[in-house]
């Protein structure tokens, strides 16, 4: 009778142990913080606690970028010709048997000049580019959660602006112990006392540093109906 039910104990313990909880979280959470400096000219705050749709949701103040941005182009399309007049000035000095080498050595410093100040102004504009395009915050089709800013707030880089979520599926996090995670991998997942054709995504082999004898374990679940509800994961 004692050896029976001390076999009742262990086996008690192991469905336990095999018996976890974990809150169904979306796959990603992304914390969008700014990338520029700026006043905050536009928040999207009907798209708040909805799904985004191409849908602006934060604007930064552009307007002297884009004048910047503009007014460069035009004096890098000016360059470019002059440029083009500059090296055709050098081919008709050498040409010429009259011009002297340093006549020539100066028209190649020129054109030089000339191609030097074209590189940093391509550089400048590129980084106007990218800075005006940072300006306005854009989400396909992310939850957006939590907006942080207001119009007329100034951001710097690093500013939370919105909290979004990829609601395409959810994430199970439980942490198995060390000396029985191998053997799990192979179990059935039950989840909610339903068998399910999930398999753990993600097994770290290293422990984790605050449940320091477990393993951290994913478990990606397809288009889940709701999130946030306590789930019950067991491995059978």
């Amino acid at each position: 009778m004692k050896k029976i039910i001390s076999f009742l104990v262990v086996c008690s313990s192991f469905v336990m142990a095999s018996e976890y909880y974990s809150k169904l979280n979306p796959i990603n959470t992304y914390q969008v913080k700014s990338a520029v400096s700026g006043q905050v000219i536009f928040v999207n705050k009907k798209i708040e606690s909805q799904k985004a749709k191409n849908s602006i949701i934060v604007k930064i103040n552009d307007k002297v970028n884009v004048e910047d941005l503009k007014q460069s182009k035009i004096k890098l399309k000016n360059l470019n010709e002059i440029l083009k007049i500059e090296q055709g000035t050098l081919k008709s000095f050498e040409r010429v048997s009259s011009k002297s080498r340093f006549d020539k050595d100066n028209q190649k410093i020129k054109i030089f000049t000339i191609a030097s100040n074209i590189s940093d102004l391509k550089t400048k504009i590129a980084t106007l580019e990218d800075t005006i395009s940072n300006k306005t915050l854009i989400e396909k089709d992310n939850y957006i959660y939590n907006i942080a800013v207001e119009v007329g707030d100034y951001v710097n880089p690093g500013t939370l602006l919105y909290s979004s979520m990829d609601l395409s599926a959810g994430k199970l996090i439980v942490y198995l112990p060390i000396n029985q995670a191998n053997t799990i991998g192979n179990k059935t997942i039950y989840l909610n006392g339903k068998k399910t054709e999930l398999k753990i995504s993600k097994l770290y082999k290293v422990a984790d540093t605050t449940h320091i004898s477990s393993y951290k374990c994913e478990i990606i679940v397809p288009s889940p109906p709701s999130f946030s509800n306590l789930v019950k994961i067991e491995f059978k």
